[in-house]
């Protein structure tokens, strides 16, 4: 078996032959802040796990050792992450998942993302003058909550691909819940950095803050109300949840929220539907780069960027060269124009099938033909366009959310991206777990200089979303699987480590670890604390304003090569890795 641990210096879990034992709270070092710590390569035969949490990765770890397949492993990590880090992902939210299945080499996406409730309406987060409500404004309470959409796909997928019965998936997290986790420097921290908000309800603040204090890091921590769900959901399947008694709870918080109560109802969970979409896959350097489609953004974002830098040798310059980045920064900002501008919820908008079009993207690569940063980036205008219908969208997508990627011993693998949107949703907690706070995915005004906005809110919309699940091909075969946390974020997070992998030879660890560098809309965003803050001058000298800021990703990826599996998980974090 091949051990592992890996994350940020912090991490109060050592992984040692599938087991969990905790290191005393007084060994336990402060989260670092900024810089990046230098993790090993892990490597593997049969299966791996990366996910963003210890506990997390020997759950999936133990599933897969038990005979279970990829699915099965997924649903038992997700589970656990729901409890460890409730702040970022649940069942309470949503998620995007890609799989390969090895049985049929067949490549399927799978879109578990919220639904606006049947009751709302364009203007839902606008204030009396008719201008967009503040972001946490929007954010806290019942009115930011869509329907849930994870557990119904995890669900789904099970029923077609699992092979463990659903109940066992259950009992890694049950357990834990009951028995008590040790809480992370990480969720401390943002617990208390959230004080006044996550005191606003009253289930929400008992739990995060037992006897009036903050949860401490090391401190154990249960969750007996979890643990009565899950072993209500493990025993009778989904129904509680959408349609009985858990449903009517979620309801009943929702819209008893005071000052702005939300619109779920009963007959939204109940009509809630999964859809398999087709993979969203762009060619790149002799691999196919698959990922989500709409209402994802994520697969033809990377997608129209990987097709625009594929017509220049980033091999040949390097990543020590300021040009490599100029072309990634500015593809980049040429992609983003046009997700901005086209993609929404496929059932309500027509997103232009033209995006991955070879020829536009060609077109579009010759504005990159400069020694300097562009001065204007316009959304173009792909086959199947109608730009002059559409306005710019402006949500705003705070950096949350989780990932996990497995690949197992039959050669199924699988990525998966979920959330609950911002950290700790919407602050609603249900039965022990947190409701989304997704209906701020939306563009906040509806039309923009009597224009419509693709992303607008609509009944039994989803949502625009940047989560990024993808799986690389070569050769028909998974060759790697990776995603991230990061909100809009997420996108340049993968984009980087897909170029740091395939065109400039870096091993995963080291892809993963090179530090961020971030273009969406036209200001380099570069890490703080890492040898990114010496790009300033060279960015800014090519017409680009730079900044430094913390970025916070949680990139997690498996390489499949003939010598075995290769995997890491983003040191910025706590996440590990475990194979055997």
């Amino acid at each position: 078996m091949k051990k592992i641990l890996t994350g940020i210096v912090g991490s109060i879990l050592w992984l040692q032959s599938s087991c969990l034992l905790a290191i005393p709270v007084e060994e336990i070092a402060p989260e670092a802040s900024t810089g990046i710590t230098e993790q090993e390569l892990v490597k593997a035969e049969r299966f791996m796990v990366s996910a963003a949490n210890p506990y997390a990765v020997s759950a999936g770890y133990d599933i897969l050792k038990k005979g279970g397949n990829a699915i099965d492993a997924l649903i038992a990590t997700q589970l656990v992450l729901n409890l460890v880090e409730p702040q970022s992902s649940g069942i309470g939210g949503s998620g995007l998942l890609v799989y390969f299945d090895s049985d049929n080499s067949n490549l399927t996406s799978w879109e578990g993302r919220e639904t606006a409730p049947g009751a709302v309406t364009p203007e839902l987060f606008l204030d009396q003058s008719g201008q967009p409500l503040a972001f946490y404004e929007a954010v806290v309470g019942g009115q930011s909550v869509a329907t849930p959409g994870l557990l119904k796909m995890l669900h789904t997928v099970h029923q077609r691909y699992g092979e463990l019965p659903w109940a066992t998936l259950f009992q890694p997290a049950i357990k834990l819940a009951e028995d008590g986790f040790r809480v992370s420097p990480r969720l401390a921290a943002l617990v208390a950095g959230d004080q006044e908000r996550l005191s606003r309800h009253k289930a929400t603040k008992a739990y995060f803050f037992p006897n009036n204090q903050p949860i401490q890091a090391g401190s154990l921590l249960r969750n007996p109300d979890f643990a009565e769900t899950l072993s209500l959901l493990a025993r009778r399947g989904i129904g509680p949840f959408y349609q009985g008694e858990i449903a009517r709870d979620m309801v009943t918080a929702v819209r008893s929220w005071p000052g702005r109560p939300g619109l779920l109802s009963m007959a939204d969970l109940k009509k809630y539907r999964v859809h398999s979409r087709e993979p969203v896959c762009q060619m790149y350097r002799q691999k196919q780069v698959c990922g989500m489609g709409p209402p994802s953004s994520g697969g033809l974002t990377i997608g129209q960027a990987l097709g625009m830098l594929a017509h220049f040798d980033l091999s040949a310059s390097g990543p020590d060269d300021p040009h490599s980045w100029r072309l990634i920064g500015d593809a980049s900002r040429l992609a983003f124009a046009d997700r901005g501008l086209y993609i929404a919820d496929p059932d309500y908008t027509t997103v232009p099938h033209g995006l991955l079009d070879a020829a536009y993207l060609h077109q579009r690569s010759r504005l990159l033909a400069t020694d300097k940063a562009l001065s204007e980036v316009m959304p173009g205008a792909p086959p199947g366009s109608e730009k002059d219908f559409l306005a710019q969208a402006n949500a705003l997508e705070l950096p949350s959310t989780t990932h996990i990627s497995i690949v197992d011993g039959q050669g199924n693998a699988v990525g998966m991206t979920s959330t609950i949107e911002n950290a700790f949703g919407s602050r609603l907690m249900v039965r022990g777990f947190l409701l989304n706070n997704s209906m701020t995915d939306f563009s906040l005004r509806p039309t923009i200089d009597g224009k419509a906005v693709a992303n607008a809110i609509a009944p039994g919309k989803r949502p625009l979303s940047s989560m990024t699940p993808t799986i690389v091909l070569q050769d028909g075969d998974p060759y790697m699987v990776l995603g991230s946390a990061g909100g809009a974020r997420i996108i340049g997070h993968v984009l980087k480590t897909l170029i740091a992998h395939l065109d400039w030879g870096m091993p995963v660890d080291q892809a993963i670890s090179l530090p961020h560098r971030i273009n969406m809309s036209g200001p380099y965003e570069l890490e703080a604390g890492t040898d990114a803050e010496r790009w300033v001058k060279p960015l800014e000298k090519m017409g680009y304003q730079a900044t430094v800021r913390e970025i916070n990703s949680s990139l997690h990826a498996i390489v499949i090569k003939p010598s075995g599996l290769e995997g890491a998980a983003d040191p910025r974090r706590e996440g590990a890795v475990m194979g055997d």
